[in-house]
């Protein structure tokens, strides 16, 4: 089967497709499609999974063959990390093994390029014909290979771009889930060095992660939940494998849904910073976003899932904030990647300064801007379901599930737009082998019945 890029990076099962061939392929083809840049320095980390090191390894030989500088990160380390990385460090760019949140039979490679963005679509086609090709670099003196330890200058740049002070002065206390990921000693170590009251959840590695996927969704948190509640805290924190996505829980145990808090990340910006760049989302995202910058006066971009369109946003400081329902959020300012553990201290900062919980905030903001419920539901793709998708993405029907069809969009996926704020997505994931269903409306029970409806549409 190809090696195929998709919504970030390669992904496939250890010792089934992702083997140190196919891995040797996948990092020459990356490494000559850089030697082009003159002394160019790439580099390589690797999150908490099975035999991260081991691949990395193989990657920083193939890339110092090449003449390539190679900057081998020592410990397992969060994406957007290496994202500040590159940038600082002057990088052509960086290879990553990182499955992100999949289940911990999966391993694989984000590859970010030299703005330390996701690669984009054309650079990853150029990448896979290199690899179709099986190319293989030509041996170049000059390469090297040396540790590197990106933490420290990572965190003095979060410090320069959250504001610790406020948080430290409203003494809020905090739970911290890891999820076994590459967040320990980052965000952990964050709050402590800024005097902060931190209690630790499964801050140990664990390459099967519990025997769950490292996902810090709502039915992962349970024990963040007890935490909370228990201790009374003011937040449960919890980032996933490569601490790129986030899970809030506010202090009453809710969870707060990612939808949520980029809406009061977004409004929270705005009113603290005075910022007046727009706001972004991706076609998947909930519209609540857009309610909150006509509240505001900002523009709002629509993107196609995949942080990576996001980041160019980012990069060309047209945007406050950036974010995908799927939990990733950046910020002006920051990196063109998304970053679990700058938004848990958005969330922290959010609530210090405002006084106000997450819930709190979120009535508030409903009641200037009105409400709305978001959801996405999974069908797994089967070979038969495929093929239904395929159909169903080419159809334009007039109504779906009773519903007049106002509008459809393809930016990704098939959108229909029914009016009254109702909108239903259909697409395939990009890092899993599922359909996924998104929609929104004003009532919970109608968006249940959006999803329902959904499901039915495409099976039928």
């Amino acid at each position: 089967m190809p090696i195929r890029f998709g919504t970030s990076g390669w992904r496939a099962v250890i010792a089934d497709e992702f083997v140190f061939e196919n891995v040797r392929k996948v990092a020459n083809a990356i490494c000559s499609s850089l030697t082009s840049s003159a002394n160019p320095t790439l580099i390589i980390g690797h999150d908490t999974r099975f035999m991260g090191e081991k691949f990395a390894a193989v990657a920083a030989d193939i890339a110092k063959r090449q003449g390539i500088k190679v900057l081998l990160c020592n410990t397992p380390v969060p994406t957007p990390t290496i994202s500040h990385a590159i940038r600082s460090n002057g990088a052509a760019g960086a290879i990553n093994f990182t499955a992100s949140h999949n289940p911990p039979e999966y391993q694989g490679i984000k590859f970010s390029t030299a703005d330390g963005a996701p690669a984009l679509p054309e650079v990853t086609a150029r990448i896979e014909a290199l690899i179709l090709e099986d190319h293989v670099g030509e041996a170049i003196d000059g390469g090297s290979i040396e540790e590197f330890d990106p933490c420290p200058a990572y965190l003095d740049d979060l410090a320069a771009k959250i504001r610790f002070e406020t948080i430290a002065k409203a003494k809020l206390s905090f739970g911290y889930d890891p999820m076994w990921g590459t967040g320990r000693g980052y965000l952990d170590r964050a709050l402590l060095e800024n005097g902060l009251n931190v209690e630790m959840l499964h801050d140990w590695r664990d390459v099967t992660f519990g025997g769950r996927a490292p996902e810090p969704g709502e039915d992962h948190l349970d024990e963040l939940k007890s935490l909370v509640t228990s201790k009374k805290l003011s937040l449960g924190l919890a980032t996933d494998g490569d601490g790129d996505r986030f899970g809030i829980i506010d202090s009453d145990g809710t969870f707060i849904l990612p939808n949520q808090l980029i809406a009061i990340g977004a409004d929270y910006l705005a009113e603290s910073r005075g910022w007046n760049q727009g706001v972004a989302r991706s076609v998947a995202t909930s519209h609540l976003i857009d309610r909150v910058a006509a509240s505001r006066g900002l523009k709002v971009y629509e993107t196609p899932v995949g942080f990576k369109f996001i980041g160019e946003l980012i990069i060309n400081d047209e945007v406050i904030l950036g974010g995908e329902e799927s939990a990733g959020l950046s910020i002006r300012g920051h990196y063109p990647e998304k970053d679990g553990i700058l938004a848990c201290f958005l969330a922290a900062e959010a609530v210090a300064a405002r006084q106000a919980s997450l819930g709190e905030q979120l009535t508030e903001l409903y009641s200037r801007v009105g409400r709305l419920e978001s959801g996405r539901i999974g069908v797994t793709l089967t070979p038969d379901v495929a093929e239904k998708l395929k159909t169903k993405l080419a159809e334009e029907p007039n109504s779906l599930g009773g519903r007049q069809v106002e509008s459809i969009d393809r930016t990704d996926g098939v959108k229909f737009y029914f009016g009254n704020s109702n909108w239903m997505l259909m697409r395939p994931s990009g890092t899993e082998p599922v359909v996924r269903i998104y929609a929104e409306s004003e009532d919970k029970q109608d968006l249940e019945e959006l999803l329902k409806n959904g499901r039915r549409y495409l099976l039928e």
